[in-house]
């Protein structure tokens, strides 16, 4: 395990959830899979670890055998491999830091990304997750639309809409298999009030 990372989990634990408007992290992921390990075993990280480390699992592959042998799982199972042998750069980065990192290369799109959360904002009750290449928007039922700097030129919105079909801005997407509509912008201006729209019936309609 790399020591450094968990200190960093730990400092920001709790920090990212006092709001529910807040750009969050993985903090709150790995919080959900601490509560998981617990929950399937009985036992906290500080005990696995340590077993772990006594039984000395030279790679991943036998780390995971041995855990199912133990009736560890899912996301019980992840937490601890990447305990053992690390995490992604990404799964320790900040919120800040990942959005910085989708746009580091094309800047002139980070005002599209910041109008479409600054209108987020007012949609309701809902999460705003950064994740490596994309930030999810979610309702407390369900994650509602994507935003995601898909090229250089272009910041695409998915949007779980069930019921329509593409057409006038509403473009096919590949986005995800929830998401089958987009809405594309090259420019701050194409997010109008129409745009807006679109992703608040995405809204009203995950809720």
């Amino acid at each position: 395990m790399k020591p450094s990372t968990t200190k960093r989990f730990a400092h920001r634990s709790g920090k990212a959830t006092k709001s529910k408007k807040k750009v969050l992290d993985w903090t709150q992921d790995r919080e959900m899979w601490l509560r998981v390990l617990e929950k399937q075993t009985g036992k906290g990280l500080a005990y696995w670890n340590a077993r772990i480390a006594k039984e000395g699992h030279a790679d991943e592959r036998k780390l995971t055998a041995w855990l199912a042998d133990q009736g560890v799982t899912g996301y019980a199972k992840q937490l601890l491999v990447r305990e053992r042998f690390g995490y992604p750069d990404f799964m320790t980065a900040s919120a800040r830091e990942l959005i910085e990192g989708q746009y580091a290369d094309r800047p002139h799109l980070r005002p599209i990304y910041e109008a479409i959360i600054a209108a987020t904002r007012g949609l309701g009750e809902c999460l705003i997750q950064a994740r490596k290449g994309f930030v999810s928007l979610v309702t407390p039922r369900r994650t509602f639309a994507r935003v995601q700097a898909t090229t250089k030129s272009r910041v695409d919105l998915g949007l779980r809409l069930d019921g329509l079909k593409p057409g006038g801005r509403l473009q096919q997407s590949r986005i995800n298999e929830t998401m089958k509509l987009q809405i594309s912008f090259s420019r701050v201006d194409d997010v109008d009030a129409e745009s807006l729209n679109w992703l608040k019936q995405a809204y009203d309609q995950n809720c």
